[in-house]
């Protein structure tokens, strides 16, 4: 009886709200990922006493390889981040050497930004890592959207203890993510802001992170200046080699 009663709401839920939460997930993911994708982005840190500013390019084939070039400030230029399959790499110029990065390190801040490892580089994917559960619908800051609670798959490689989402309903924007650690404790949240249309896609163009256990005046905005999808790579893009060379 208790599982027939509990198939009855998943049915009921997946007519109330018309899709799943597996779908909805989905299709928000492909519409921010692509096939393949290039951007160029800034990437603002704030804190109460001072700002900074970094500049990325970034490349990614869906959710196995991505690569990441920082631009300025002068002093980090030429540092690369590598995703491939599971493994994660770092470029360090000023040593001329690729770092391999454990798992370990996917939790710990990406250049002193409120981002970890794991949110640039994107080693989890929300689609293959969580599984999804439709709440209910809400409206934030003008839009009406799903909200879904995300737990991670048993041995799944991730760093959060759970996800929640508010995905909008009319064009599955990623509009506001918050993140619980593994004592089901709120962290940070992430919003987004400023729709703009990239190659065709509607996305928010700037999304802001913003811990949840310091003082006002802390958080990080990861702005797109441009983003192009479906682009070709040349063969072995996406290799340690290539990380010296990638410009």
């Amino acid at each position: 009886m208790k599982r027939l009663l509990t198939l009855l709401v998943l049915v009921i839920s997946v007519f109330s709200y018309g899709q799943s939460a597996d779908e909805i997930v989905k299709k928000s993911e492909d519409k921010l990922r692509g096939s393949t994708s290039k951007g160029v982005m800034e990437i603002k840190i704030v804190r109460p006493t001072w700002e900074r500013t970094i500049t990325a390019t970034s490349w990614s084939a869906g959710s196995d390889s991505s690569l990441v070039l920082i631009n300025a400030p002068a002093r980090d230029k030429g540092t690369v981040f590598l995703k491939r399959d599971k493994e994660i790499w770092n470029y360090i110029p000023t040593i001329n050497r690729q770092v391999k990065m454990p798992p370990s390190m996917m939790a710990q801040s990406w250049m002193g930004s409120d981002f970890n490892n794991d949110d640039l580089v994107r080693e989890s994917s929300l689609v293959v890592d969580y599984t999804h559960t439709l709440l209910r619908r809400e409206t934030i800051r003008g839009k009406e959207c799903y909200v879904i609670e995300s737990k991670p798959k048993p041995e799944a490689p991730v760093v959060w203890g759970k996800l929640v989402s508010w995905i909008t309903v009319d064009e599955n924007l990623q509009w506001q993510t918050e993140f619980y650690d593994q004592r089901d404790e709120l962290v940070q949240r992430m919003e987004g802001f400023d729709v703009v249309e990239f190659d065709g896609r509607t996305l928010p163009s700037r999304m802001r992170m913003t811990p949840l256990d310091e003082e006002d005046g802390y958080y990080t905005e990861l702005k797109y200046i441009e983003l192009d999808f479906d682009v070709t790579f040349p063969e072995n893009f996406f290799s340690v080699q290539n990380m010296r060379r990638v410009r």
